[in-house]
């Protein structure tokens, strides 16, 4: 860094320079003094905009940085919602299978019941008719004999 060096060389020329007698006053060369001070006013800029760079870059990696790991939070959010939601769908489906088949078997069961009620009425019909034509038949026999 120039700076430091010309800052260095000020320094110098002050505790190089003569001193008046008697006080802590010293004498020292006023035009390369200024001449210095110049310099390191001609580079100081130069140097203050690194600094600025530097403060900047290390403010935008920061922010980047804190955005990515944001957007990786929400991510990673954003899945657990999904697999939540995932499980929740999956969970509600088994319930809703379950139900669908215990109406079915519910179905089955009363088709299964009418069936069976409708096949015994139509039986004690038949029974019933039989009943009546084999009646009508033993009398026609005893008709006969």
């Amino acid at each position: 860094m120039e700076i430091f060096t010309l800052l260095e060389t000020l320094e110098e020329m002050v505790e190089n320079g003569k001193t008046v007698p008697f006080t802590n006053k010293g004498i020292i060369d006023k035009e390369a003094f200024l001449d210095l001070i110049k310099e390191i006013r001609i580079k100081l800029p130069e140097e203050l905009k690194q600094a600025k760079w530097v403060k900047e870059e290390r403010t935008r990696i920061l922010i980047e940085a804190q955005k990515e790991a944001d957007d990786i939070v929400k991510e990673a959010e954003n899945r657990i919602i999904a697999m939540i939601d995932e499980h929740e769908i999956t969970r509600k489906a088994y319930a809703q299978k379950a139900e669908i088949i215990e109406t079915a078997n519910e179905m089955a069961r009363e088709i299964s019941n009418g069936t069976k009620e409708h096949a015994d009425s139509l039986l004690e019909k038949i029974e019933t008719v039989l009943e009546e034509t084999l009646k009508t038949i033993q009398n026609n026999r005893k008709e006969l004999k």
